[in-house]
């Protein structure tokens, strides 16, 4: 089975990316798909941001504050969702509407998205990265 991979880059919106996780799961139920489409957020701090500008005293404090700070400096990164088309080699116009229709529809068509096939030379980076995400 060939995979192809979908990169949706949200940027720091964290409201879009989970509109768009909540879209491909409703698929994924509605039309039975299971396992052949998978989704997976990358997300990077901003440099900016952090724990590094806390004082060194408030790292003693846990709790919700720290929970919410967590939480605050996640959205102020960089999210990417990683969608994978995972169908067989007999579904290749199934493949091919999806590809099609993912970057179509509203959460995605407003964000930069890029489509990695299995013969493309940056297939292997994208797989481990994928692979690498929990």
């Amino acid at each position: 089975m060939a995979h192809s991979y979908l990169i949706f880059d949200f940027g720091a919106d964290e409201e879009a990316a989970q509109q768009a996780r909540h879209k491909i799961e409703g698929w994924k139920q509605g039309f039975r798909l299971g396992n052949k489409i998978l989704l997976k957020f990358e997300r990077q701090e901003s440099e900016g941001g952090g724990a590094e500008n806390d004082p060194p005293g408030k790292e003693a404090k846990a709790g919700k504050k720290s929970v919410a700070k967590q939480e605050k400096a996640q959205l102020n990164g960089k999210i990417r969702l990683l969608v994978r088309l995972d169908f067989s080699a007999h579904e290749k116009l199934l493949n091919q509407r999806w590809l099609d229709r993912i970057p179509a529809e509203e959460p995605f068509k407003s964000v930069k998205s890029e489509i990695v096939r299995s013969s493309s030379a940056e297939f292997a980076k994208t797989a481990d990265l994928f692979d690498s995400l929990d």
